[in-house]
């Protein structure tokens, strides 16, 4: 017999943190600022499941509010993922394979936060919370916030991420949008943050191109390979039961689609698989189509994205120009374009695309303020660059392709 995941005591225990932001409640974790006028007023959050719908925190982004939960749960047990809406008919396939219990419909896309690329999940909160840990389903209180537009998102995720007012923004374009964050709770393997579908017409992703698949008391191996021929090479089949023990399925055929102006339209979808070691190996095909070696001012010879250079060289030209050529250290240079994750992590940094540099590395290491010259740092985001030593987790040595300039 399978053991339903996340039914242990141990999980209960670091359930849940419900921010009282929005109910101006002062919550147990979490800033607390006034809440808006579209919000009420209402006890602290207990943990139990709230009688009392939460506070609407964003009329403009909710949904209706999932009510109390009904039907059974459901093992999270597969995850499918494709670059483009689901087609009716293959989903229909696919519920008839046998071993599929249960299957909904998930919108997918990757958000670049200060270096770190996560996966957030727009979801019908009421389909959805059936896929997730028995506590968390029943936690009402989440599932109204989530539904009147905020976000729900594991805690340790969030912690070098929201700001001083409980809001995190989803993208480093001027224009991405922020949410504000209603409620810490586990996710599902895979997926770092939960928001409802009024949401991703901002956030420039789909609400229809993942499929959560429950196998129930099967074991969700046996039906991979059908399941791979059904939907093709173009989507990713990850076991989620493998993912929950390891962090990733080494033997999924990984896939994110960058959200947001600068990075969805630069990067486009980008395929890979886990090679061991932290490292990762990108489809050829986006290899040979994007990365470029080619000489630029100050560090000569480098590897990065295609679309990089242009303003790379109108950086290092400008750095040059005015005089600043010897702030910069080329033999501290630290690259660009690795593909690899973050170190300790199974998440993927902007180097993995090619977007991003590390200048100086001596003593501009995390989480100080670095030695880096501001008039350089100012220079580069004059062109385009966001600077790693403006996030809350400083990373001085850090520069990142943030919004598209073409030099006149």
């Amino acid at each position: 017999m399978r053991v339903r995941r996340g039914a242990g005591v141990a999980a209960t225990a670091a359930l849940v943190v419900l921010l009282g932001a929005c109910s101006g409640s002062g919550g147990t974790a979490g800033p607390d600022p006034a809440p808006t006028s579209a919000q009420e007023t209402r006890e602290a959050p207990t943990g139990k499941p709230s009688s009392t719908a939460a506070p609407v925190a964003d009329p403009a982004h909710a949904v209706d509010p999932p009510g109390r939960r009904k039907g059974r749960l459901w093992s999270a047990d597969i995850l499918v993922q494709w670059d483009k809406p689901l087609d009716d008919d293959l989903v229909e396939q696919i519920e008839k394979l046998k071993g599929v219990a249960h299957t909904e419909r998930i919108g997918l896309g990757q958000v670049s936060l200060e270096n770190r690329v996560l996966t957030v999940a727009a979801v019908d909160p009421d389909g959805y919370r059936l896929f997730t840990q028995a506590e968390v389903a029943d936690l009402q209180e989440a599932w109204d916030r989530v539904a009147g537009g905020e976000m729900a998102i594991d805690q340790a995720v969030a912690r070098r991420l929201v700001d001083k007012a409980g809001m995190i923004t989803l993208g480093s374009d001027d224009e991405a949008p922020t949410l504000h964050v209603g409620a810490y709770t586990p996710q599902i393997p895979t997926i770092d943050m939960v928001v409802n579908t009024a949401w991703a017409d901002d956030i420039e992703m789909s609400v229809d191109n993942g499929l959560l698949i429950s196998t129930d008391s099967i074991t969700p191996a046996t039906i991979r390979k059908p399941l791979e021929r059904l939907v093709g090479k173009d989507a990713s089949v990850q076991m989620l039961d493998v993912a929950s023990r390891i962090g990733l399925d080494p033997d999924a055929r990984l896939t994110a689609i960058p959200t947001g102006g600068t990075l969805g339209s630069v990067v486009g979808t980008y395929t890979y698989r886990v090679i061991g070691g932290g490292r990762i190996a990108p489809d050829a095909s986006w290899v040979a189509a994007n990365i470029r070696t080619e000489v630029v001012p100050i560090l000569g010879s480098v590897t990065c994205h295609r679309d990089l250079f242009p303003q790379l060289r109108a950086a290092l030209l400008e750095v040059q120009q005015r005089g600043l050529a010897s702030a910069i250290h080329p033999d501290e240079y630290a690259g660009c374009y690795y593909p690899r994750f973050i170190a300790g992590t199974t998440t993927l940094s902007n180097h993995s695309f090619g977007l991003a540099l590390d200048l100086n590395v001596p003593g501009n290491g995390r989480g100080t303020v670095g030695e880096m010259d501001r008039d350089v740092v100012s220079i580069f985001k004059t062109w385009g660059f966001a600077w790693g030593g403006d996030w809350r987790f400083t990373d001085p040595m850090h520069f990142e392709l943030a919004e598209v300039k073409r030099p006149g």
